[in-house]
């Protein structure tokens, strides 16, 4: 028992990090969001995303456990088009989705702070800090607070979903009708929903960097049962947490005939308040704090990703040497501050439309999606992997019913935007 608590304190992070990342805007934004315009309606969308798109983000953990090195050298194996091809989506995508979670941080950021005559400038201030403190390398005493304000947020969550199904839904107000979801808003809106259900399947690559991570700092190379069951307890958790948002959506919110707020911050103090509906006004301090550093933990995060991605990718594309870039944090910081600049224009490009944008970027995750699937499912059951690591039968045949599902969204997204 010893042993087994012992190696899982050594494995336990990567999967921390993921739950950490879902837990932002898919849930406090997108599934809120769900349960307060549509009721339950989506809640069976939400578990089938969740159960659709597991197998590939498994298989960033997978491959790097397997092999010791990333995902994202899988995809060079694979031929250099798709290393090219998942290079130039991760640009594509990289600043929008960067922008939505800022933003949406933000939000949360003056809603903690009680921000007012600085709003339009909280998410600069707020995004140069998260640079700022991987540049100079100090997340790591950063993310052993935000691990345990997760905690809490995990805590105060179940809490105010108990108390919710106790006491019951809110009683609709007369002459109540329910958005409609098969028309095109409603078909958009349950795209970007499960856009990000958990995240986006492109990030299945911070999986194996962060596994890798992992493995490095704490010199103890787990058995693959080990990684796995990391993950999969930090994405069962993490479904978990989307039903729950989903229901508090719309217990809290559903028939109210009020539409959550389009504006950041007036958001956040709706999501906050729902907490303190069901648990009392003495949890808002505590609720608007852990949020908010759930949010903070989340963009750093992003930012973290997405530059370690970029690193790797251009290192395997552009540089022979491939210890180069190791040797320096010139590059990792130059991607850092890029991706800063490129997420800011977006972010004042949509102004102050909160549901736009965090839309937009989802949706576009979701188009790109079926591809990333694809490499991931050829490379953990192909040639490039030993067949001793190679997923279950069954698992196989989830993948490749996940990807018919992820086409047929995207198709149908494809359509509804020419028409």
């Amino acid at each position: 028992m010893k042993d087994t608590v012992s190696s899982f304190t050594k494995t336990a992070g990567p999967g921390i990090l993921f739950a950490s990342t879902a837990i932002g805007v898919s849930h406090l934004v997108q599934s809120t969001r769900a349960g307060a315009d549509f009721g339950f309606l989506l809640l069976g969308f939400v578990v089938l995303a969740l159960l659709m798109k597991y197998p590939f983000f498994e298989y960033g953990s997978r491959y790097a456990n397997a092999t010791q090195t990333s995902i994202i050298d899988g995809y060079q194996k694979l031929g250099k088009p798709v290393l090219w091809t998942y290079f130039l989506l991760t640009v594509a995508s990289m600043f929008f989705v960067t922008g939505a979670v800022g933003f949406v941080t933000a939000g949360f950021f003056e809603n903690l702070f009680n921000i007012q005559y600085f709003e339009n400038y909280s998410v600069v201030v707020l995004l140069a800090l998260c640079v700022s403190i991987l540049a100079i390398g100090k997340y790591k005493a950063l993310d052993g607070l935000i691990k345990i304000v997760a905690i809490v947020l995990l805590v105060s969550t179940t809490i105010a979903f108990l108390l919710a199904i106790i006491h019951g839904p809110n009683a609709p107000v007369p002459d109540f009708e329910p958005k409609e979801l098969w028309n095109e808003s409603g078909l958009f809106f349950l795209l970007a929903l499960m856009g990000w259900m958990p995240i986006a399947i492109d990030l299945s690559s911070w999986n194996s960097l962060w596994t890798l991570e992992r493995i490095k700092q704490t010199n103890y190379k787990p058995k693959l049962r080990e990684t796995l069951f990391e993950f999969r307890l930090s994405y069962v958790i993490t479904g978990i947490l989307a039903t729950m948002f989903v229901i508090l959506g719309a217990f809290m919110f559903f028939g109210s005939g009020e539409e959550l707020p389009n504006n950041n911050a007036h958001f956040a103090h709706k999501v906050v308040t729902m907490y303190t509906n069901t648990m009392g006004d003495w949890s808002y301090p505590i609720i608007s704090a852990s949020a908010f550093t759930v949010m903070f933990g989340t963009i750093i995060a992003v930012f973290d990703g997405y530059s370690r991605t970029l690193q790797r990718t251009t290192e395997l594309i552009f540089s022979k040497n491939t210890s180069l870039f190791d040797k320096t944090k010139k590059v990792y910081t130059i991607f850092l501050f890029l991706l800063l600049s490129g997420s800011l224009f977006v972010i004042f490009q949509f102004g102050n439309n909160l549901k736009q944008l965090v839309d937009f970027a989802t949706v576009l995750s979701f188009v790109i999606a079926p591809i990333i699937a694809i490499f991931n499912y050829k490379l953990v059951v192909g040639k490039h992997l030993d067949k001793k690591f190679h997923p279950s039968y069954k698992l196989k045949i989830l993948s490749i019913a996940g990807i018919l599902f992820l086409i047929g969204f995207a198709a149908i997204f494809i359509v509804m935007s020419t028409i």
